[in-house]
């Protein structure tokens, strides 16, 4: 931005000067043609700039769009994962078992409660122990929880003919216990395509926290027991609204 205004302030001075040597060497009879070309520079020069300003504004906006869309997406995945993990205790291979899952799976519904139980402690004494105790007193279909939601397409990248990319893996959560994991990732090249490609270099290089970092948008994570997205909170707000 900075560089853009150097530009135009360099012209703006240039123009200025040039201006200046026409009235003083240039005859009369020309100046006005010469008049009219300045003009026509100083107009075109004023246009450059105002599209090289507008040039990231606007990138910023379509881009803040599409990832909108493209995190709305994930976020079905990662709620669709983290139920099938809860009823099944594993995460899915791929989008179409999410999806036979979200419409045929049911939660457990539950009610726990406090029991007292004697337990001998030998020589004739006793203790009454409390204990939890949980019992299944119906179920619910996962799918109501989908309600609303675009979740037949929900490895389909929005305004692409893409797909996401979905990978399980384990990583060591205790000692001796391999957590299972998963990610779901777009490139940012897929999302963006058909964009500014100098701005999408830049974009794919974001490290600032108010951006999304590196070359995807991801949900979940390989290295790490996580289903957060690496995008940042402005794209939660409205999940905080609801």
């Amino acid at each position: 931005m900075l560089k853009i205004l150097v530009i135009f302030i360099v012209g703006i001075i240039a123009c200025y000067f040039i201006a200046k040597a026409i009235l003083k060497f240039i005859p009369k009879k020309v100046q006005p043609i010469i008049s009219l070309l300045l003009w026509a520079a100083i107009i075109w020069l004023s246009y450059i700039t105002y599209q090289n300003i507008m040039k990231p504004i606007k990138f910023n906006q379509e881009k803040t769009e599409r990832y909108s869309k493209v995190i709305k997406s994930l976020k079905v995945v990662r709620d669709a994962q983290a139920a099938h993990k809860k009823v099944t205790g594993t995460y899915a291979k791929n989008g179409n078992s999410l999806i036979q899952f979200i419409d045929t799976a049911k939660f457990a519904i539950t009610e726990s409660r406090n029991e007292l139980k004697t337990e001998q402690r030998g020589g004739g004494l006793t203790e009454e122990v409390e204990y939890r105790v949980i019992d299944t007193v119906g179920y619910s279909d996962v799918r109501a929880v989908f309600t609303g939601r675009e979740y037949k397409n929900l490895m389909k990248v929005p305004g692409t003919d893409a797909n996401f990319v979905m990978t399980l893996g384990k990583v060591q959560k205790t000692h001796g216990y391999m957590a299972p994991v998963y990610e779901v990732k777009v490139s940012k090249d897929v999302v963006l395509h058909g964009m500014d490609a100098d701005l999408l270099r830049q974009e794919k290089e974001a490290i600032e926290n108010d951006q999304i970092k590196g070359d995807h948008v991801r949900v979940g994570s390989l290295k790490e027991v996580s289903d957060s997205g690496n995008w940042p909170p402005s794209y939660d707000k409205g999940d905080n609204k609801k």
